[in-house]
């Protein structure tokens, strides 16, 4: 008694589908629409094909010219070769066709992500300032606040000489923090957290919740 072996198709070996949301079943109504000689017939066929592929994917009324997508996406997925009286001309097969331009990229790579873009420019232009107080007081100002972003980020102490070492190196030198400079000591009460996006309080109420569980009442 002779055994037979059944061969299993995978996708990965059929053809890939130009619009997946229709199926295989609607490619192969397209293929079976291209071999139908008849003109007049194969425009009649083509209109029950669109309506099956708004019945497939409902949501597409909710955009603009809906109709007009959709025969668009029946001469995609024939792959521009179909010869029908439609409501809608062949769309062009190139401007389907045409890569997207590449967005260009916001510069050079930042030095110290957990200061950020906008430190590295107030750098840059505390470093053309002539030398003197008003230079030595915005040195000062920027010390404190990358001490602050430093503590955002990194939940721990830092010393004055490293926020120091930070700005002379990420000014490529051209920033000689003074020596004597210090800043103010940070209480070891204080609580930096990280920017939420998205959230914000609101205004006439009392909160008292921490990470989203209500506090008890002492």
């Amino acid at each position: 008694m002779s055994e037979e072996t059944i061969r299993l198709e995978y996708n990965t070996e059929r053809e890939k589908l130009k619009i997946t949301e229709y199926g295989r079943n609607v490619l192969k109504m397209v293929e079976h629409l291209k071999e139908i000689p008849d003109k007049a017939k194969r425009s009649e066929q083509a209109v029950a094909v669109v309506k099956t592929m708004e019945l497939l994917n409902p949501g597409v009324k909710a955009q603009e010219d809906w109709e007009h997508k959709l025969w668009d996406q029946l001469y995609i997925i024939a792959e521009f070769d179909l010869d029908i009286d439609a409501p809608y001309p062949s769309p062009v097969k190139e401007e389907f066709e045409t890569q997207p331009v590449p967005l260009p990229m916001k510069g050079s790579k930042i030095k110290a992500t957990h200061y950020g873009r906008n430190i590295e420019r107030i750098i840059d232009l505390v470093s053309n300032e002539p030398d003197g107080e008003m230079k030595n007081a915005l040195i000062h100002s920027l010390a404190t606040y990358m001490r602050t972003q430093y503590l955002i980020w990194n939940k721990d102490s830092v010393a004055d000489e490293t926020i120091f070492a930070d700005i002379e190196k990420m000014s490529d030198y051209r920033i000689k923090v003074p020596e004597g400079l210090k800043l103010k000591g940070v209480s070891q009460d204080a609580s930096y957290a990280r920017p939420t996006l998205g959230i914000k309080p609101q205004s006439g109420k009392n909160h008292n919740f921490r990470y989203g569980k209500k506090a008890k009442n002492k």
